[in-house]
């Protein structure tokens, strides 16, 4: 009678540990289309034995733990390539409006600069002029405001730039919220002896997310908690516990603080990665880089013009005499600090009278000698001792392109990358449901024959219950 009880129980466990592996693989089913679900196994163990006269007879078999299809490599290799992706990404919108801004067409700030020359080359065949002499004045002032135009578009996109870092901000600090949730989650789970394979998924998709935004670093404390943080070092999420980023607006910019322990933190760009990082870089360093530049063509070009009207002569409509030294152009080379250049080129002439055209004292209506050297700078001014004015905006543009062209190339092989590591991943950790088919039949056969088994061990117990009456 004893046996037969053995063999009772054996069965049961098989009925209950063949229903539960059912069960599982059904939730697999379920979630075949879940993002970063992973593919859970029920790990099987059998009931130690038990002595039974000269033989030590099994007890059965039990669920001894639901686990996880998990890869370390993969997942880390994830992990640095979201982070490539990320950063990529955070410079792909800006770099497109600015490859709009410095663009190669006939409508750039160049075809203002050589169209301003090439008046004045227009006014070297007939200096008295009022015509040529107005067309001057007026190319001037859109050359003035082409500059102007295109400073205020390259704020346009560090502005563009901001909005999003602001509008990124709340949603990463939920996530990063959630991660210490979710640490805490866990422990409290798998510290009782359980698995928290749903709270692990959830979490490694925010660490997935989070690396492609921040490009933060991870590791696991000695409580078996992820903890997370910047590049630089800066911890963002310890135990159960999250330090969440702030805006602080610097001038016209945003930056981010972090508050650990009460202590406010600024974070700087190395202390970054991933979109926050190629934003950041490529408002402080490339656009920075890029107004700066427009700045140098400014303030050469103006001055350049400037130098040689000073020196020009014109009869003064007031005397009817001959005159000189007037500035073409306001004088922006000892503006205020932190006043771009750019921004203010106006023409300083009160009307076209006042163009400086001739190179001698007389000012004959003839006399094109200083419209000439003033048209001829185009060509004969050099930068830096070598680049014109076009070579100089040429230099911009190619820059612009080089990063854009490289931007795309980096943001494609990121994104291949990314994909094929998705692909890799859900080959080994995702749900196919073939396999589950395979094992639903297997599990459904197991728990038939276990049904199969307990009713015969019923008809036997009848049996000898029947032999004692």
């Amino acid at each position: 009678m004893g046996g037969l009880l053995t063999a009772l129980n054996a069965g049961k466990t098989s009925l209950i540990t063949n229903q539960k592996s059912i069960e599982i693989v059904g939730n697999n089913i379920a979630n075949v289309n879940t993002e970063g679900y992973s593919r859970q196994r029920a790990d099987l163990k059998q009931i130690p034995a038990v002595n039974f006269g000269d033989f030590f007879v099994g007890q059965g078999v039990t669920v001894s733990n639901v686990s996880r299809d998990y890869d370390v490599f993969i997942n880390r290799q994830l992990q640095e390539k979201s982070i490539a992706f990320g950063e990529e990404s955070g410079r792909s919108t800006p770099l497109a409006e600015l490859e709009r801004i410095f663009n190669v067409s006939d409508n750039n700030l160049a075809a203002d600069i050589d169209k301003f020359f090439d008046a004045w080359q227009q006014l070297t065949t007939n200096p008295s002029g009022q015509v040529e002499r107005d067309t001057v004045l007026q190319r001037g002032q859109l050359m003035g405001e082409a500059f102007a135009n295109t400073y205020n578009e390259l704020e346009n996109v560090r502005n563009n730039i901001n909005n999003k870092i602001v509008s990124s901000i709340g949603s990463l600090n939920e996530k990063i919220s959630e991660v210490a949730k979710l640490n805490d989650r866990i422990y409290q789970v798998e510290i009782s002896g359980q698995s928290a394979n749903a709270a692990r998924d959830q979490r490694d998709l925010l660490v997935e997310d989070l690396s492609k935004s921040l490009g933060i670093q991870t590791y696991t404390d000695n409580r078996g908690m992820l903890a997370v943080q910047l590049p630089g070092g800066t911890p963002l999420v310890q135990a159960n516990q999250a330090m969440p980023l702030s805006i602080v607006t610097t001038g016209s910019d945003v930056n981010l603080q972090i508050s650990i322990a009460g202590i406010t933190k600024d974070v700087s760009i190395q202390e970054m990665g991933g979109e926050m990082k190629g934003m950041f870089e490529t408002r402080d360093v490339f656009i920075s880089g890029l107004r700066s530049d427009l700045d140098t063509l400014a303030v050469e070009l103006t001055d350049a013009v400037n130098t040689e009207h000073v020196n020009g002569w014109y009869t003064d409509p007031a005397t009817g005499l001959p005159a000189t030294g007037q500035l073409f152009f306001d004088d922006i080379t000892a503006l205020p600090p932190g006043t771009p250049p750019s921004r203010h080129i106006h023409v300083a002439l009160p009307d076209s009278r006042y163009i400086a055209a001739a190179g001698q004292n007389t000012a004959a209506p003839g006399d094109n000698e200083n419209a000439l050297t003033i048209a001829g700078l185009e060509t004969t001014y050099k930068i830096g001792g070598t680049d014109t004015f076009d070579n100089f905006f040429s230099k911009i543009v190619s820059t612009v392109g080089i990063e854009a062209s490289r931007n795309k190339l980096a943001l494609g092989g990121a994104q291949d990358a990314t994909i094929q590591l998705h692909n890799l991943r859900d080959g080994f950790a995702g749900v196919s449901l073939e396999e589950e088919m395979i094992d639903l039949v297997q599990y459904q056969r197991g728990f038939e024959s276990s049904a199969k088994f307990l009713s015969t061990i019923d008809e036997m117990m009848n049996s000898l219950l029947q032999l004692k009456r």
